[in-house]
């Protein structure tokens, strides 16, 4: 088991590693295997891609974001020029349904409503914005509607862990109810973690997931 200073260090070097991020403009706090980043960036995708640098790391249980987005005044936009590039980008992303999503700007965060069939719809939504000019952040309130029985649900989301070469689905355990879905159970990292509620998500029929998966590492002999 990883102790916080190497934890902190593993981040650090992390953050380092990648060509998008300024180490320099984060703090890194490890206590008990949580990381809080903390510091200022100039877009929202670059505190996106600290939070997955971090994840990243083995040792790692939770990541806290305390990363602030403040953008140059040459790089200001209105809520206006926002929400416009908004409806711009949705019109050129063909997986994202833009005729039932509701957008509101305020204070240069994004904010997504509305009823679409699928996952994968509600993520390529934010995907297609978190990069704009001028957007602080996204708040993802858009809801499922499908029309997969939930009796078919569980079945899909197994063969959808077993065909990952990241997951042991021996290792993860599904409960059923209705549309929602819980995990329980251990993994080996948060990524792992992650990638069993993205692929429950994905599947057909799944509203809502509740991941209570454990993240345990494994421990090497001599």
């Amino acid at each position: 088991m990883k102790t916080d200073l190497e934890i902190k260090d593993d981040v650090l070097d992390e953050l380092a590693w990648q060509p998008n991020i300024d180490e320099t403009q984060i703090g890194v706090i490890v206590e008990n295997g949580v990381v809080t980043l903390s510091g200022v960036v100039n877009n929202y995708s670059k505190k996106l891609a600290a939070e997955k640098a971090a994840k990243s790391v083995e040792g790692v249980k939770a990541v806290a974001l305390d990363i602030e987005v403040k953008y140059g005044t040459d790089f200001k936009k209105t809520d206006k020029e926002i929400a416009k590039a908004i409806v711009d980008a949705f019109e050129w992303n063909s997986s994202v349904p833009e005729d039932d999503i509701t957008v509101k700007v305020e204070n240069g965060w994004a904010y997504l409503s509305g009823e679409v069939l699928w996952s994968y719809q509600k993520n390529a939504a934010k995907n297609a914005i978190k990069n704009l000019l001028g957007v602080k952040g996204v708040s993802n309130s858009i809801s499922l509607k499908n029309n997969i029985k939930p009796s078919e649900v569980k079945d899909k989301i197994k063969k959808a862990f077993q065909r990952m070469a990241t997951l042991d689905a021996d290792s993860i355990i599904l409960e059923t109810h209705g549309h929602t879905v819980t995990l329980r159970g251990k993994v080996h990292s948060i990524k792992e973690k992650e990638d069993a509620e993205t692929a429950a998500y994905n599947a057909p029929g799944v509203y809502d997931v509740k991941n209570k998966l454990k993240v345990q590492y494994y421990t090497e002999y001599a």
